[in-house]
């Protein structure tokens, strides 16, 4: 299956980025982000007569914080396989992000794990437009890779070479030689119509994939992502306005629309419940009173932040947690406005004729009693977390 796809090294991903940039750009006005609320979208589906097949694609900044744990719901439960992660620029850069990501699977002993790395950059977006929107529209709070919560004036343009010095240890193993694209596409037609990808960072590798592959959508079973956030703005106000801002989307928003308009059997939005759930002190000392190889991990790189790729993957894993959702249509934003990079969602209605918006799954609450003591069981847990 390797060889049916052209593997995508940084020229060609350089190139696709160029040759996208001038497509998206003379469709981007005409393609206004859209969601529709509605009854009847697909919601997460599970089959019980095997491990339920993961693929996790996220921005696995590090050490510690909501991206690396999201692999706790997934590694340390014994009903789901995890074929691979694939990593992607966002909340930091896809080098450094791959690195703790790989030390921490060796902290745990999962080295069997591949780690495909990915894009380095997003498709179109850069930071100099960030720069811009933001003199235009307004500061965006959290930048990731493009400064953080500071200054995107003190920002690089481009990845370091070199990561420096990590706080965990260097990590020993090495990254995949296929790149997370070629991984995906891969993994899917292995197992037609059984992978379930879970993203909860930026999604230009699955926009990079379908581009690549455009059976690629179809042919896995489900996309479960953390991002599409709604009803934000006033919490933007009273509340975090970084927990508000939908970073995954605004990152690399041509990304974001290319896969969400995609094919997919089935689509899950975690989006603004993601915030409903915090990381805090009390619930960590419950995580870290069984001292493990990865509790310790945890309490060592403890960040007071909301569980949010940890609530994602814990759905993927178990979507009887979801207890109430919407299903509606759902793009984004691409037009160089205000909402570059916003999710929306209409009513069925007002669906332009032959629009390849999707149908979505858009969770609004989850059991998060269950949660919380699932994942504190999984975090403790004594399972061999070897041999899926």
């Amino acid at each position: 299956m390797a060889q049916q796809y052209p593997d995508q090294g940084a020229c060609c991903v350089f190139s696709s980025v160029l040759s996208l940039s001038k497509r998206l750009a003379a469709c981007a006005a005409a393609v206004t982000l859209v969601a529709t609320t509605a009854h009847a979208a697909p919601a997460p589906t599970s089959d019980t007569s095997g491990p339920e097949l993961v693929i996790e694609d996220n921005d696995f900044l590090g050490p510690g914080g909501s991206d690396q744990l999201s692999i706790i719901p997934l590694l340390f439960n014994p009903h789901v396989r995890v074929l691979g992660f694939t990593v992607v620029s966002g909340d930091g850069w896809e080098n450094s992000e791959s690195a703790h990501l790989r030390r921490l699977l060796e902290i745990i002993g999962r080295t069997d794990v591949p780690v495909a790395d990915g894009a380095v950059y997003p498709l179109v977006n850069t930071r100099a437009e960030m720069r811009l929107h933001e003199m235009q529209f307004g500061t965006i709070p959290w930048k990731g890779a493009w400064g953080g919560m500071g200054s995107i004036d003190k920002a690089t343009d481009t990845q370091p070479a070199s990561i420096g010095p990590m706080k965990e240890g260097t990590p020993h193993t090495a990254p995949i030689a296929q790149s997370a694209a070629q991984f995906l596409i891969e993994q899917v037609h292995a197992h037609p119509h059984q992978v379930t990808i879970l993203a909860a960072g930026p999604l230009t590798n699955l926009a990079l994939a379908i581009r690549q592959d455009p059976t690629f959508a179809q042919t896995a079973k489900q996309l479960i992502f953390m991002g599409g956030m709604l009803d934000t703005s006033m919490m933007s106000v009273t509340g975090n306005a970084d927990f508000a801002s939908d970073f995954n989307m605004i990152f690399d928003p041509e990304g974001a629309h290319i896969t969400l308009t995609a094919p997919w059997k089935a689509i899950t939005v975690v989006g603004s419940v993601s915030n409903d759930l915090m990381l805090s002190r009390e619930y960590l000392a419950r995580l870290t009173s069984k001292k493990t190889a990865l509790t310790s991990y945890i309490g060592a790189y403890y960040e007071p932040l909301p569980m949010w790729d940890e609530m994602t993957a814990a759905i993927a894993a178990d979507p009887t947690l979801i207890t109430s959702a919407v299903d509606a249509y759902l793009d984004i934003d691409t037009s160089r406005g205000p909402h570059y990079g916003h999710a929306f969602v209409v009513p069925d209605a007002l669906v332009p004729h032959g629009s390849p918006m999707q149908r979505m799954h858009i969770v609004r609450s989850i059991d998060a009693q269950r949660f919380r003591d699932t994942f504190a069981q999984e975090a403790q847990s004594d399972l061999p977390a070897h041999g899926q």
